[in-house]
């Protein structure tokens, strides 16, 4: 009994350092595929690192203490990017989102002007366009990566990329250089 005691609170204790070292990036590349709503980008990372934590203790073996699981973080993201597209599909909420965010009472950013136009032009593009975009160009992430976490192959991450940054200048048109600092 104590010997699975302890094997559990060292399980408990290596998913606890792997969420500390990875919540807020997980958080950062959320808010970048929900188009920057907070909330629900803090909902899916939740929902990661409880998916997380059921595969951790599935996962982890009491006799050896060793994860199955080759690269936790990367796996995260993976997770991360599969519940973000699974609630897009399953998405039944009438709430449609606001045409413009409420006074802050923080002081501007410089570039504050660009981020929310860059935002509101992300949240314009599909679920896997944006996906895509996020792990390709914000997580800097490779394209033989990319097509792991999506499921998909090399040539279709090229191609969904290519594509996403095509719709993403049409949108972005003029508006970019006018919302950049001068």
């Amino acid at each position: 009994m104590a010997g699975s005691r302890a094997a559990a609170e060292v399980r408990d204790a290596g998913f606890l350092e792997l969420t500390a070292g990875r919540t807020a990036q997980l958080y950062r590349s959320a808010c970048l595929l929900t188009g920057g709503d907070t909330h629900l980008a803090e909902d899916l990372v939740q929902d990661t690192l409880a998916r997380m934590y059921t595969i951790w203790r599935r996962q982890n073996s009491w006799l050896t203490g060793r994860s199955r699981i080759e690269d936790p973080g990367a796996y995260a993201y993976r997770v991360l990017v599969r519940t973000f597209l699974a609630h897009r599909k399953r998405r039944s909420s009438g709430e449609l989102p606001i045409g413009e965010l409420p006074e802050g009472g923080g002081a501007p950013d410089d570039d504050s002007a660009l981020r929310l136009t860059l935002l509101h032009a992300l949240a314009q593009l599909g679920p896997k366009d944006r996906a895509v975009l996020v792990l390709r160009h914000w997580e800097d992430r490779s394209i033989e990566e990319t097509a792991e976490v999506m499921q998909c192959s090399p040539g279709a991450v090229r191609t969904r990329t290519t594509r996403a940054l095509a719709r993403l200048r049409a949108q972005l048109g003029d508006s970019l250089a006018e919302s950049a600092p001068r």
